[in-house]
């Protein structure tokens, strides 16, 4: 056997047969509630107008980096790919930038 083999955590009983079918962490649970946030602005984006999904979007990933600051590193789930502070500050930054852009960008005659 190989030290992987003997390090894998063994499933809990009455687990092997069904699927985990819920976020194991409150970071999972809140980044299924941005990204669900992310497919609506996108739907508003493509159904009522731009600058109102842009701003779901924007405000969607704002969100996950306050989630992904105040959540711990133990419960972070999906939320944690990096470090806590470059992780913040990238979401931060693209959400912050996409609201800016938003509200910033004149309106054209069509």
């Amino acid at each position: 056997m190989t030290v992987s083999e003997t390090e894998a955590p063994l499933p809990a009983e009455g687990d092997a047969d069904q699927p985990r079918r819920y976020p194991s962490t409150i970071g999972g649970a809140l980044y299924l509630l941005a990204l669900a946030a992310v497919v609506a602005g996108i739907g508003v984006t493509a159904l009522d107008g731009w600058r109102n999904g842009i701003r779901w979007i924007g405000g969607a990933l704002v969100f996950a980096a306050a989630c992904r600051l105040l959540v711990p590193r133990s419960q972070a789930g999906m939320l944690a790919v990096r470090n806590r502070w470059i992780d913040v500050l990238m979401l931060a930054w693209v959400g912050g930038l996409l609201l800016f852009l938003a509200a910033s960008i004149p309106d054209q005659p069509l």
